[in-house]
């Protein structure tokens, strides 16, 4: 499926998250639901318990029922991309430096993930932070 290919998108209000949201009124009481969700059970049906809907068009503002799927966290954490895969893809810091096997710092998370900083950036930001010290009569 082409990412946003006769998607439908939300043009309602926007969580911080990005999916569209709506409220709905119901004798006096008022309650924020996310629109894919309602547009799941409008065109669809009910969401089975234990399941999540997924975009599969990977475009959270999407509320085309065409595109969205029932399935379980384990299976839509699966088919996305997570911060993690993004961060691993990644060949260059943020300023441009390579990652090589000379330019980076790996080190282990309390989560068991791994991370990686640049050897360049870190030694200027000491530089850095050494200079102003200096200036200010610290060394």
């Amino acid at each position: 499926m082409d990412k946003k290919r006769d998607c439908w998108e939300w043009t309602g209000s926007i969580s911080q998250h990005g999916y569209g949201r709506l409220t709905i009124s119901n004798n006096g009481h008022k309650k924020t639901r996310s629109a894919h969700r309602v547009s799941y059970e409008t065109f669809v049906g009910e969401i089975p318990d234990g399941l999540t809907i997924d975009h599969l068009c990977r475009n959270r503002k999407c509320i085309n029922p065409s595109h969205l799927e029932a399935v379980t966290i384990k299976e839509n954490v699966s088919r996305g991309n997570p911060l993690w895969k993004q961060e691993a893809a990644r060949t260059h810091c943020k300023y441009g430096h390579e990652f090589t096997e000379d330019n980076m710092y790996k080190y282990k998370t309390k989560t068991g993930g791994v991370c990686r900083n640049c050897k360049t950036c870190m030694k200027a930001r000491t530089r850095k932070r050494y200079t102003l010290a200096k200036l200010e009569g610290m060394c």
